[in-house]
């Protein structure tokens, strides 16, 4: 048995919801089916043949994330916290999607490599490689469990099944579709998903928002409650759990949307590669801005229902207002279950399924090729046929989705699955990107420090982790007195500055590599024309001008929502 308690809360589907679910599953294999077919070699199983238009793969970008941590962990982080949970978008990923658009994508796309280890490799040499490898891996495989912890809740609370039948089951549904088609499957399900997840958020949130009475409703309910500070985004103090405004407002700027965003959007393989399966450069560029636009306005259909639960679902109101325990992870849930008729429930439930399956098959299929291109055929079984790399990729899917069942353990111990997973970013994602922001601007970076600062990063963060309040549950100590996403942004932002100076110290004692062979690895280093775009093309063809737009957008939202 999972050590998880069954939830009282059920969903009480009709025939018509089950018709509707059952139909999004035919889609699903059926777009396996479709995608098995147009494999025919290594590229093709892992990248796509990089052939799928913009537009494709920047709806696959968003929808990579748009997984079970995104909706049920910031409706909970929204019952819990308010406005300030916004900040997970307009200030921690929109500025680091358009970085990655602008700067890191021609190095990226144009150097041609498989994986951003594989990237780390041509910087820094296979320390570097192999440590970034094995811990990005391990990343996914937790991630991945945290995904699959929460899709087995909802089978769990539409059939009533035993929280063990149902993590097994939803299990075999994900591998099903990544195994036959590989990254074409995964994405084009991605962008099914995409949609489905729209159609069933969209109704749910104006649903709530009428039964709260609109927007005035809702603040006049909040104030009531006393929580109507929780309408304010800045200075985010709810998010943070600073006492003081200012240091609030530094975390949020630096923790969130500097270390951890910059660390998430620019280096994770689960998003980029999505968008190394375009088909040429521009459209490698466009795709993460293109991916901004409907980013930004997803919160609304995400936090707001959040934010409505925590005033109209009683399980939680009544827990906020007495300073006790609630199952924040259910708000949407309960929302669902109150408010949704059949018909509209079958889409809202096929809506959820598919954004948890969204999000652990991009976990899945970028672990297996990591471990297939960068591991395995790097370190273990080097120079064979694709078919073979094919057949381990295949093999390591089922092996990943096995370990992502144990791993859904972990997950379960969170009373907010956000929570758990900004912790794991700062132990991978915020010493990667020091490594990688460093060593691309400054050629004297060397092959070790690259590694050493890697490991020295992650063990920073991992130390402030374990000295928090309870930033690792169980296993923190309390010597600092920090918790909840304060501890997480805080551990990120040790990981960076250790990563950083560990690096630079060692770079200056270690020989660096010839400048002759940094070019598309060093900015200094690459040719300007490398970077150029093609300016005969449409405005809306342009990285930069619909770059600037998407800028102009959030930085607009914020004002109006502050």
């Amino acid at each position: 048995m999972l050590p998880m308690d069954t939830p009282a809360l059920r969903l009480d589907a009709g025939p018509v919801d089950y018709v509707l679910i059952a139909l999004y599953f035919v889609f699903v294999l059926g777009i396996g089916l479709l995608a098995r077919r147009q494999v025919s070699s290594s590229i093709d199983f892992f990248m796509s043949g990089r052939s799928l238009p913009a537009w494709v793969t920047g709806l696959a970008f968003i929808s990579a994330n748009l997984g079970a941590v995104e909706i049920m962990g910031m409706s909970a982080s929204g019952a819990q916290m308010g406005m300030p949970t916004f900040h997970y978008y307009w200030i921690g990923a929109i500025p680091a999607m358009l970085f990655l658009a602008i700067v890191m994508m021609p190095f990226y796309y144009g150097s041609g490599v498989r994986s951003v280890p594989e990237f780390m490799k041509r910087r820094f040499g296979t320390g570097a490689h192999l440590v970034n490898a094995i811990s990005f891996a391990l990343a996914q495989v937790l991630i991945a469990g945290v995904n699959l912890y929460l899709l087995a809740k909802i089978v769990n609370m539409l059939l009533g099944w035993d929280m063990t039948v149902s993590t097994i089951v939803a299990a075999v549904i994900v591998l099903s579709y990544i195994t036959l088609g590989g990254l074409s499957a995964a994405i084009y399900n991605e962008v099914l998903q995409f949609f489905v997840i729209v159609a069933a958020l969209l109704p749910l949130t104006l649903a709530a928002l009428h039964k709260v009475g609109g927007w005035g409703g809702l603040q006049d309910k909040m104030q009531v409650a006393g929580t109507d500070g929780e309408l304010a985004s800045w200075p985010g103090n709810s998010l943070t759990g600073f006492t003081s405004s200012v240091w609030s407002v530094i975390g949020i700027v630096f923790g969130l949307g500097f270390v951890l965003s910059f660390g998430y959007w620019t280096t994770n393989f689960v998003e980029v590669q999505r968008v190394m399966a375009s088909k040429d450069m521009n459209s490698a560029r466009r795709a993460p801005i293109i991916g901004t636009f409907p980013k930004m306005f997803i919160p609304f259909i995400i936090i707001i229902p959040g934010i409505i639960a925590g005033v109209l679902v009683p399980e939680i109101a009544k827990a906020k207002a007495s300073g006790g325990s609630a199952d924040y992870n259910n708000a949407l849930l309960y929302l669902m279950s109150d408010l949704l008729p059949n018909g509209l429930l079958g889409v809202a439930i096929a809506g959820m399924l598919a954004a948890f399956m969204a999000g652990m098959a991009a976990n899945i299929s970028a672990f297996n090729t990591v471990f297939s291109y960068d591991i395995w055929q790097e370190y273990v079984v080097k120079e064979r046929d694709d078919a073979y790399y094919i057949r381990i990729g295949r093999i390591m899917t089922v092996v990943a989705t096995v370990v992502a069942i144990f791993t859904s353990f972990l997950a379960a111990s969170y009373e907010n699955a956000m929570s758990y997973l900004q912790t794991l970013f700062g132990f991978f994602n915020a010493p990667l990107f020091a490594t990688f922001i460093l060593g691309m601007f400054w050629k004297r970076m060397t092959a070790t420090a690259g590694w050493a600062g890697l490991v020295a990063g992650t063990v920073g963060a991992v130390i402030v982790a374990v000295l928090s309040e309870d930033a690792l549950g169980g296993l923190s100590v309390g010597v600092i007195p920090i918790g909840g996403q304060g501890a997480s942004f805080v551990a990120a932002g040790t990981a960076f500055v250790v990563d950083v100076l560990v690096s630079y110290v060692v770079s200056l004692a270690t020989q660096p590599k010839p400048a002759e062979s940094l070019r598309g690895l060093v900015y200094s280093e690459t040719p300007k024309e490398d970077f150029e775009e093609d300016t005969t093309t449409s405005w809306w063809q342009s990285p930069t001008k619909l770059a600037g737009i998407s800028l102009a957008l959030v930085i607009l939202l914020n004002i109006v929502f502050h």
